[in-house]
């Protein structure tokens, strides 16, 4: 449900608005590598890219305070993102949001912060809450952090999944076992994404799974009960369900 502007400067909104929502859509062509570099180039776009790695949508103003700079500077830089087909806007009733325009977008912005480490972004009455990110959080839409990274090692070591070329491969004994937690492989290579992205995680600065797999792992661990994240947040709590079943199907202890 839409909310006032007053009400969503710390973000309180996660993305999701009525049915009277109109989006602008942007047929922008993805930029080639040098165009992606320069406008990440910039210290305050890197800020407000980041600060948008949940998935989640926010005003200009969070955005603004997040990276440290005025309103009308973020303006600009926004126009500049979106044009390059790194964000995508949208509009409930007179007020815009702004998202990472694509699950690839937050592959790209992981990457990145795995060589140079994530941007500074203005700390905040919740700074607490942030710290623990490095432990469980949500990456776009899929698990990363810590125990993300223990999930792909366990997965590899068991031989479900294998490192071909950049990202990863199922193998039989991982389509069988992906199979027994509800995960239709097929459907998930169907889609217009990559199909097991490998992220480099930039709080471990080890690889994690991305793309197609990766979300609808975390999906599962979701419906399972293992996993607990309120929207807008990129923290997620594993649960008492959940601290059996990853030590039960994986071996993991959280």
């Amino acid at each position: 449900m839409c909310r006032n502007a007053e009400l969503v400067y710390f973000g309180e909104i996660s993305g999701s608005f009525d049915e009277d929502r109109s989006v602008e859509l942007h047929d922008a062509k993805p930029a080639e590598m040098h165009e992606m570099a320069a406008l990440l180039g910039v210290p305050a776009r890197a800020a407000m890219v980041w600060a948008l790695i949940a998935g989640d949508a926010l005003p200009a103003s969070e955005l603004a305070y997040r990276a440290g700079i005025t309103p009308q500077t973020a303006s600009h830089h926004l126009a500049r993102m979106v044009a390059g087909g790194l964000l995508a806007v949208e509009r409930c009733l007179r007020y815009r949001y702004y998202r990472l325009a694509s699950p690839q977008v937050a592959e790209v912005l992981e990457n990145f912060m795995a060589l140079s480490g994530p941007p500074a972004l203005r700390d905040r009455a919740d700074r607490s809450a942030i710290d623990p990110l490095s432990h469980v959080r949500s990456c776009y839409d899929h698990l990363a952090g810590k125990l993300a990274v223990q999930l792909a090692d366990q997965l590899t070591d068991r031989g479900w999944i294998t490192l071909q070329d950049r990202d990863y491969a199922v193998s039989e004994v991982g389509e069988r076992g992906f199979a027994a937690l509800g995960l239709d492989l097929p459907n998930l290579r169907r889609q217009h994404r990559l199909f097991a992205r490998r992220c480099i995680d930039w709080s471990e600065r080890r690889p994690h799974i991305g793309g197609a797999l990766g979300a609808a792992l975390m999906k599962r661990f979701q419906e399972d009960g293992w996993l607990r994240k309120s929207a807008g947040q990129r923290q997620i709590w594993v649960t008492s369900v959940g601290q059996q079943g990853f030590w039960k199907a994986f071996g993991i202890q959280v």
